[in-house]
């Protein structure tokens, strides 16, 4: 009775599990809402976190395609345990062809380290030759294992190219074990791979065991490929293990928040691949997952907040506009300077006008450079840009050109008494660097060759350049269209100051 009842219940009303079992496939995949494919997907993400960790400190070591060769490194260990299985007559097994990857996999790490620390060859020549030789006898043996009665293709396939979907829950376990196992290791000797790779020298000189660092680096570049050949393939894991640490260096300079994103990187890459290759037929999770990365890359790329090449632009137009701005306030004031308009006490009032074309003469700047750098100062309250094209600095806009020639004439005089460059030179040289005068070079070289108590700007160490009025040469009131022309000046004209 009790059996009919929970038939009957079952028939009439059906329950979550049901409706489930009755979607289709690729719903139930996004859902997550077979076991199986949950269980895959933690062990996928665990790997990718476990690849991105291990990648920082790869990329940072500048051993980069060590990855790679050990990849490649693994496939005659794969192949011959999964010869030694026909032959045995064992069950296939995915921890024995691991046991066997890992193997061949250390065995090739090594040999290239020992290739290039005992025999003195080149590291890029030692990558190359393990690469080749020990992928062509997994290659070799791997057509042997074709041949053989029982001998399965497909099998190999899964390590070569990656298929997640092909992961039982027993490997996906084992995988996410490895995964956590590496990630116990880095956390435990956060600190001394931090040392290994920014100054190993220092490490040496301390007594730390660097051998066996970099031993336990390769230990760990090892137990990451073995953990995603059959997730992504031993030919793409070195994406894996590459990319999210390469996308990371986009975002920061600190160590601690580059291991941060390109764990995370990882992380969501592994698991949005396998999500879609669990979601549409027929597409390779290794492949999936390699190209979700590599768009992560390419947002990094461009908009990374350190080293994007957006952010770079802008960080570079940025500076070429107050470099502009600041010559233009550094001209106006030597310009008024020249013509005994300015005096040290002169702060709380602005300061007399200037025609722009005076200005583009002595800066060689077009008319349009001139007016726009100066509708920029004007809406910084430093300048006043009149209907009649002619400018005045505002009181503080005094202050302030009167600080940028008071650091350029602090570099030229530092140019000429200590390094003894001549004066054309020493203006060049201030034009380069005043831009980026740090406070504390500031502070010193004011107490050298500066009056720090009264803040005097100190004298020119060479002629103000003079400057023709447009009236005295060209009755049009139109500059030459040759920039030297518009510029009269001893023989140290800085060409710096001309775009």
């Amino acid at each position: 009775m009790n059996a009919m009842n929970a038939m009957y219940a079952v028939n009439a009303v059906p329950g979550m599990a049901g409706l489930m079992a009755t979607a289709p496939w690729w719903w139930r995949a996004l859902t997550l809402s077979d076991y199986n494919t949950r269980v895959v997907l933690c062990g996928t993400i665990l790997l990718g976190v476990a690849a991105g960790l291990t990648g920082v400190y790869l990329l940072l070591r500048k051993r980069a395609l060590l990855g790679d060769a050990i990849s490649h490194a693994t496939l005659p260990g794969v192949a011959l345990m999964f010869l030694l299985t026909i032959v045995a007559g064992v069950p296939k097994s995915l921890a024995l062809l691991l046991v066997g990857a890992a193997i061949t996999g250390a065995i090739g790490g090594l040999t290239v380290m020992a290739l290039r620390q005992w025999l003195r060859i080149g590291e890029d020549a030692a990558l190359g030759t393990v690469l080749s030789v020990f992928f062509g006898a997994g290659v070799a043996i791997t057509g042997i294992v074709v041949r053989l009665p029982g001998g399965n293709a497909a099998g190999l396939e899964s390590f070569i190219y990656g298929k997640a979907a092909s992961m039982t829950i027993s490997d996906a376990w084992l995988s996410g074990a490895l995964a956590v196992g590496v990630l116990i290791v880095i956390g435990l000797f956060a600190k001394e791979l931090k040392i290994l790779c920014f100054d190993m020298e220092l490490a040496k000189s301390q007594g730390w065991p660097v051998l066996a660092l970099d031993l336990m680096l390769v230990g760990l570049v090892v137990t990451v490929t073995i953990i995603g050949l059959q997730a992504v393939g031993l030919i793409l894991v070195i994406a894996l293990l590459i990319v999210p640490a390469a996308s990371a260096r986009f975002w920061s300079y600190r160590l601690g928040t580059i291991l941060a994103i390109s764990a995370a990187v990882g992380g969501i890459s592994c698991g949005l691949g396998t999500l879609l290759s669990a979601s549409f037929e027929k597409l390779p999770s290794g492949a999936t997952i390699v190209l979700v990365a590599c768009a992560f890359f390419l947002i990094s790329f461009l908009y990374g907040s350190e080293r994007g090449f957006v952010w770079q632009v802008a960080r570079t137009w940025r500076l070429q506009r107050q470099q502009q701005q600041q010559h233009l306030l550094r001209s106006m004031y030597e310009l008024l300077e020249a013509d005994g308009k300015l005096t040290d006490s002169q702060t709380s009032r602005p300061s007399e006008s200037l025609a722009a074309q005076t200005l583009s003469m002595h800066r060689g700047w077009s008319r349009f450079t001139v007016r726009r750098v100066s509708l920029q100062l004007e809406r910084m309250g430093l300048l006043t840009f009149r209907p009649d094209m002619h400018v005045q600095l505002t009181p503080r806009g005094l202050l302030v050109a009167r600080r940028l020639v008071r650091e350029h004439r602090l570099l030229e005089r530092y140019f000429i008494d200590e390094i003894a460059v001549s004066e054309g030179d020493a203006d060049r040289g201030a034009d380069y660097l005043e831009h980026s005068l740090a406070p504390e070079l500031l502070w010193e070289l004011d107490g050298q060759f500066g009056d720090s108590e009264t803040g005097r700007v100190p004298a020119s160490p060479h002629p103000l350049r003079g400057v023709e009025r447009p009236t005295d040469r060209d009755t049009t009131g139109k500059a030459s269209d040759n920039p030297s022309d518009n510029v009269i000046d001893n023989p140290s004209v800085n060409p710096g100051d001309r775009p």
